[in-house]
């Protein structure tokens, strides 16, 4: 026993070293957070002018470094840490709460795939009618096919899938550099002028447009779903003992590429618009990236926009589908057990396939805004699993009392609470 002990430490990488999987991690980490959400993140970043860019610039960091590095610790801290977030919370605080957890977490990711939904199809129309010059082709066919073709991609394997999605990640985010870099001879200053918000607004004053900004920013940074696979390898790479320090590490020069990149997005989108195009983008129900290429008479961001935002919206929904279908299929195994019922594998994934089909294909159709949808469903719930879930657990578990105590938590938890009441703001 002693020996395999002896042998396992000495297999440990050295956590005061930085190592080639660090930098993997990071890039992970990276790939994940950057996904469609920040397609919509300008639109409400840059609709109030100077006052919101300061303001998304100052918070965004904040909000995704806490908030993640409270999940992992909550992870971290557990005896079930090898089964994720899922065996964490079992044995925190119980099956049933276990069970509650993973009811929200899958409302949590299935809203977002509902989202996707609606933006690939308003993506796939624009295209059509904007840059190919055909007539709107009807929506009830098009949403249709666009999300038969993507479950259609999802069904050839999740292994697939995931290999699909990594293969799209690094291109995607050398595409946001471009066009961050190509939009700079087209900045003006009319984005800044703090006078603009009144006639953007809609009347909501100042406060009430910032307090909309947190569900946007919380889902455009958000990368919770790879925190649990992320914290366990740090504990078999560098041991139990070092895994807080090398996650703080690894996690703070991640977001620090990771904030680089989005900020120098958002604002390049933001100084090539005025705040009454970015208040017509939200009206449209459009990404930035396919207003940009109806609105700017340029024409590599006329044909490379939409193909961009195309490939962030399949990267997005295929990565949420994956994560969605695995809960979804525990949920409906486990209640068919408890009434004493066994279904196969077939019949599960044929319920889940119709149920998806059917709502995609219905919200893709009805057009929801898509802002609405983060603002009052998908950055609320983030901020549930994000925000107050990992606070709520450091002050009830003995074993993260450590934790206790910082001026982080209150700013964590202050930004949970206040992103979920924007569910409330939203309905007036």
């Amino acid at each position: 026993m002693y020996e395999n002990a002896s042998e396992k430490k000495e297999k440990l990488l050295d956590p005061k070293k930085w190592h080639k999987q660090d930098t993997t991690w990071a890039l992970s980490l990276f790939g994940t957070a950057i996904g469609a959400g920040v397609l919509f993140l300008p639109i409400n970043a840059g609709v109030g002018g100077i006052i919101s860019l300061l303001f998304i610039t100052i918070f965004a960091f904040p909000v995704m470094y806490y908030g993640h590095r409270a999940f992992a610790k909550i992870i971290y801290s557990s005896k079930a840490a090898d089964e994720g977030i899922t065996g964490t919370i079992r044995e925190y605080f119980g099956h049933t709460a276990s069970k509650i957890f993973n009811l929200v977490y899958f409302f949590a990711i299935y809203t977002i795939v509902l989202m996707y939904s609606v933006a690939i199809t308003n993506t796939a129309e624009s295209f059509i009618v904007n840059q190919m010059h055909f007539n709107k082709p009807p929506r009830a066919i098009l949403s249709l096919v666009l999300v038969i073709v993507l479950i259609a991609i999802v069904n050839f394997g999740q292994d697939l899938t995931i290999k699909v999605m990594s293969t799209l990640v690094y291109p995607f985010i050398a595409s946001l550099i471009f066009i961050s870099i190509y939009l700079i001879p087209q900045w003006n200053m009319s984005s800044l002028n703090v006078s603009s918000i009144s006639t953007v607004s809609r009347g909501q004053g100042i406060l009430g447009m910032l307090w909309m900004i947190f569900p946007v920013m919380v889902l455009s940074f958000n990368h919770y779903p790879i925190i649990s696979p992320f914290v366990i390898k740090q504990r078999e790479t560098y041991g139990e003992e070092a895994t807080d320090a090398k996650c703080a590490q690894i996690q703070k020069y991640g977001y620090i590429l990771i904030f680089s990149v989005v900020i120098f997005f958002v604002y390049s989108c933001v100084l090539s618009l005025s705040p009454k195009d970015l208040a017509m983008a939200k009206e449209q129900n459009l990404s930035i990236l396919s207003y940009l290429a109806n609105h700017l008479n340029v024409p590599i961001i006329t044909y490379i926009s939409p193909v961009i935002a195309f490939v962030a919206i399949i990267k997005s929904f295929l990565g949420h589908y994956v994560g969605g279908y695995e809960v979804m299929r525990d949920i409906i195994m486990e209640s068919s057990r408890a009434r004493g019922k066994e279904l196969s594998e077939k019949t599960v994934k044929t319920m889940i396939l119709i149920f998806v089909i059917l709502t995609c294909w219905y919200t893709a159709y009805a057009n929801p805004s898509i802002l609405g949808i983060i603002e009052s469903v998908s950055g609320p719930t983030g901020a549930v699993i994000l925000c107050i879930l990992p606070m709520y657990t450091i002050h009830k578990i003995p074993a993260l009392a450590k934790y206790r105590g910082k001026a982080s938590n209150v700013f964590v938890t202050a930004v949970g609470v206040i992103t979920v009441l924007a569910i409330f703001k939203s309905l007036f």
